[in-house]
C-alpha cells in the first residue's frame, strides 16, 4: 500500500492515479469514506450547496482548520481499518494507492503495518492559489464567490503549513509537487522515495 497525503489542490489525485497505474494497483481517495465541506466554487456541472457556502462564509480561518482537522481525527479509525485490512488479506487486491488530505502525518506515523509506505506532496502557496483561481474562474466570480475561495485558500495554506511542520518534526518524507513537473515525473519520484523507506513514511535518505 502507498499512502499519498497533502493539502487540497496539490495534485494528490493525479499523482496517485499515475502511481497506481505504474504499479498495477487500485487507487482510492479518503474522500470516499466520509466528506467534509469541499470546494466552495461552482462549475458548469456543480453548484455550491448552501451548507458549504455557510461553512466557509461564517467561520474564521482558525475555526475552519479546527473543523477539518477534527473531521480527520474522527475519520482516522476507518482509514486505519482500511489500511490494516488491506495489508492483512488484500481483499483480492494486488495493492492499493490511497490518497487524501485526511492522511494526517501524526496518525500515519503510528502505523506499524507491513508493506505500507507514505509520502506527502507539497507545493508553494502560489501554485495552489493559481490552481484554485483557475478552477473557480476567480476573475469572473462575484465578490461573494471570491470571498469563499479566499477563505478556502486560507484554510488550505494553513493546513499545509501545519502538515509540513508535522512531517518534518516526525522525520517523514515529502515531495515538492510544484515547478510544473509532470504527473509521470512526480510518480517516479514518489516511487523512488517509497523504495527507500525502511518504516512507514520514513526513509534512510530523508527528504
Amino acid at each position: 500500500m502507498v499512502l499519498i497525503g497533502g493539502t487540497s489542490n496539490v495534485g494528490k489525485s493525479t499523482v496517485a492515479e499515475t502511481v497506481a497505474e505504474k504499479l498495477g494497483f487500485e487507487c482510492q481517495s479518503t474522500d470516499g469514506l466520509a466528506r467534509h465541506p469541499g470546494r466552495p466554487w461552482r462549475t458548469p456541472e456543480w453548484e455550491v450547496p448552501a451548507h458549504v457556502a455557510e461553512h466557509y462564509g461564517s467561520l474564521t480561518v482558525d475555526e475552519l482548520i479546527t473543523s477539518v482537522l477534527g473531521h480527520y481525527d474522527r475519520l482516522w479509525p476507518r482509514i486505519e481499518q482500511l489500511i490494516t485490512t488491506c495489508s492483512a488479506d488484500g481483499h483480492g487486491r494486488t495493492g492499493l494507492v490511497l490518497e487524501g488530505s485526511a492522511l494526517w502525518p501524526v496518525h500515519v506515523a503510528r502505523l506499524q503495518v507491513p508493506h505500507t509506505a507514505a509520502v506527502w506532496l507539497t507545493a508553494d502557496d502560489a501554485v495552489v492559489r493559481a490552481r484554485v483561481h483557475a478552477a473557480g474562474r476567480y476573475e469572473a466570480a462575484t465578490d461573494e464567490e471570491q470571498h469563499l475561495m479566499d477563505k478556502f485558500l486560507a484554510r488550505t495554506e494553513r493546513y499545509q503549513t501545519l502538515m509540513i511542520d508535522a512531517v518534518d518534526r516526525l522525520g517523514m518524507d515529502r515531495v515538492d509537487a510544484g515547478g510544473g513537473r509532470s504527473a509521470a515525473d512526480l510518480a517516479d519520484t514518489v516511487l523512488a522515495v517509497v523504495d527507500a523507506q525502511n518504516a512507514v513514511g520514513r526513509s534512510s535518505a530523508g527528504r
